[in-house]
């Protein structure tokens, strides 16, 4: 049974979270190379195009919206349990497997300890690193850059660290709110990524208070216009020209001081801890059967 998730051209903190995660909840040898099953965790990569042939275990992945929803009715899924209600709702399934994203079991495996001297932490989507300029933002405003490319385990430490972790990618505020470090989340700039924060928020109960991401580049205000994404031509005229840098340091600046202010005016965010405590357990216990269930087929 193969481990099945998204990778891009670079790592990703979300998908990478499989390779860490999944070793700790697993027997040793449970996992293989074999595509003659799929083993679909942490991502929202319930799409369309997988292959038909092989059953599809899902746990705790999600629907996107990046293809169409697949067929899982086509005998060859077995659904455990998905990100969240929205995610039931799309695939026709029953709303009881909504439970929440599987990156809530890093509750249950041993993490590093804590990073210090952090107060606050931003986490851009991997996406608005290339047309932003985060790392610049943060360090005018004097707060921890989480490079969502970075080391899964280095990541998580400085997550468990802050006191407050800033995100507009998804899966630093899921980490975020299962380790118990209030976050406060922001609006992808591409509307693509905007409606899986939701189906993950209501598996807590969890009313997102998403603030407006502050654009950091020209580029970060073109794509934000015209809903591209940052990749033609003008796109890159804009991204390098000379011309451009004046503006481009104008709006770090502002970005960097935007940031400060939401820290220091907006109610952080934690879903309840009744609410994450009962959904972490319902997930173990799925993985639980599956793997029994598994154990006694082979």
């Amino acid at each position: 049974m193969k481990l099945t998730f998204y990778r891009g051209p670079e790592p990703n903190f979300g998908d990478e979270l499989n390779v860490m995660l999944w070793d700790h909840l697993l027997p040793e040898g449970f996992l293989d190379e074999d595509e003659d099953a799929l083993f679909l965790g942490i991502g929202s990569i319930l799409w369309d195009y997988l292959p038909k042939a092989p059953m599809k275990h899902v746990m705790g992945s999600g629907y996107g919206g990046y293809t169409p929803p697949p067929d899982v009715q086509d005998g060859s899924w077995n659904i455990c349990w998905v990100r969240g209600p929205q995610t039931a709702r799309i695939l026709g399934i029953d709303p009881d497997l909504a439970i929440t994203d599987a990156a809530v079991l890093l509750r249950a495996i041993p993490l590093p300890e804590p990073a210090t001297g952090i107060d606050l932490a931003f986490m851009p989507h991997i996406d608005s690193i290339a047309r932003g300029d985060w790392a610049r933002v943060c360090e005018i405003a004097g707060i921890t850059y989480l490079d969502p490319r970075a080391d899964p385990m280095t990541l998580i430490a400085q997550i468990r660290g802050a006191r407050l972790v800033l995100t507009e990618a998804m899966h630093g505020a899921i980490v975020a709110d299962a380790l118990r470090t209030p976050f406060i989340p922001f609006i992808p700039h591409h509307p693509d990524h905007r409606a899986k924060w939701q189906d993950w928020a209501a598996s807590l109960q969890l009313e997102l208070r998403s603030q407006p991401l502050p654009v950091s580049t020209a580029l970060d205000l073109y794509v934000g216009l015209t809903g591209g994404q940052g990749r033609g031509k003008p796109s890159q005229w804009l991204r390098n020209h000379a011309l451009m840098q004046p503006v481009h340091r104008m709006l770090t600046h502002r970005a960097a001081r935007r940031l400060r202010h939401i820290a220091a005016t907006v109610a952080p965010q934690l879903s309840d801890e009744a609410q994450i405590t009962r959904a972490t357990a319902r997930c173990l216990e799925a993985l639980e059967r599956f793997v029994a269930a598994e154990q006694t087929r082979r």
